[in-house]
């Protein structure tokens, strides 16, 4: 009973957490890796994108809540997502028209963009801390939990209880439909395989007749629609606040790097291998080994390697690692 109980804790504390911050770390290093893909440049915007987006989801929620509009069980930011996509998406469409379009005109290298995109991100954090203030939101509503620990308890008789909330269900479900699609979509459609083509071979895309600022308009979409989907997410999960999107963007670069730049397929495993590589290192890992060692040997201390303040350094330890013995990460990137 006592591994059972082990096991349960672990699942609770490590797997389910680990689970849904992977499923929001890899629809954010989706569209990072996207934008890197097709337009060759790491947008460092991304991060305040899902801020953006996040704001505008946030506020038509308090909206519908105040129409007295709710998605019943679920989080009525669901209901709002279509249209803080839809804000987003036309706000950074037209920041391509006014800012990166020129630049991939006058055939700017990488760095240069790269430096654009970074005073796009301060514009963007300003806009949000503006709109909406610095302070933290939280917007969750509807069931708290689809299981609570003490049904749980209560159902299998064990003395650990395993709670699942409602958001994280929501975050891997979307997450997963969210991926599917986008892999559909780049592999099945006329518009997606020409991404394809312009991200494998500029020269030989645009010779083919591919119109490059249809590719560039869709990109930019897709990337808005992930990076709003996953800030929703994660502010479902935790909380929202307009820095923290900005950090999360480290671990996000992590992950796309770490999976290799330019491969979709990379970023979702690279944003797995950062969430469970975070969240192992900065777990408390007593609980877990007092269940399965005897009440003489249990252990005094938390048994962390890390306090969650160093979470951050974890991400950047592996992504270190990668960049010297595998540079193009694990599934052979740009």
């Amino acid at each position: 009973m006592d591994i059972l109980n082990a096991l349960v804790a672990f699942l609770n504390f490590v797997f389910v957490p680990g689970l849904s911050y992977g499923s929001q770390l890899a629809l954010g290093a989706l569209g990072l890796t996207l934008v890197f893909g097709i337009l060759r440049f790491s947008n460092f915007a991304h991060g305040d994108t899902m801020a953006f987006g996040t704001m505008w989801v946030i506020l038509i929620t308090w909206w519908l809540q105040s129409m007295g509009i709710s998605a019943g069980p679920l989080p009525t930011a669901l209901l709002a997502l279509p249209f803080g996509i839809a804000i987003t998406a036309a706000f950074v469409l037209a920041t391509d028209r006014a800012v990166y379009k020129f630049y991939r005109k006058k055939k700017a290298a990488p760095i240069i963009l790269v430096i654009v995109s970074t005073g796009v991100m301060f514009i963007m954090n300003g806009l949000t801390r503006i709109i909406i203030g610095p302070e933290e939101q939280n917007f969750a509503d509807g069931a708290r939990f689809v299981m609570g620990a003490q049904e749980f308890k209560t159902l299998t008789g064990l003395s650990e209880g395993l709670a699942i909330k409602t958001t994280t269900a929501v975050t891997v479900i979307t997450a997963a439909v969210c991926v599917a699609l986008v892999f559909w979509f780049l592999q099945k459609t006329r518009t997606g395989k020409s991404m394809r083509a312009f991200s494998d071979n500029e020269d030989l895309a645009l010779l083919s007749g591919i119109n490059p600022e249809r590719v560039v308009m869709v990109t930019w979409i897709i990337a808005s629609a992930l990076a709003v989907i996953a800030g929703t997410l994660y502010g479902l999960d935790k909380s929202f606040r307009p820095f923290i999107y900005f950090q999360l963007l480290l671990p996000i670069a992590a992950a796309a790097v770490v999976g290799g730049l330019g491969n979709p397929l990379g970023a979702i495993a690279g944003g797995f291998i950062i969430a469970f590589s975070e969240v192992f290192v900065t777990y408390a890992w007593k609980k877990v080994v007092g269940y399965l060692v005897s009440a003489d040997m249990a252990p005094e201390g938390l048994l962390q390697l890390l306090s969650t303040d160093y979470k951050f350094a974890v991400s950047f330890a592996i992504l270190i690692i990668v960049l010297l013995f595998m540079p193009t990460g694990i599934f052979k990137g740009k």
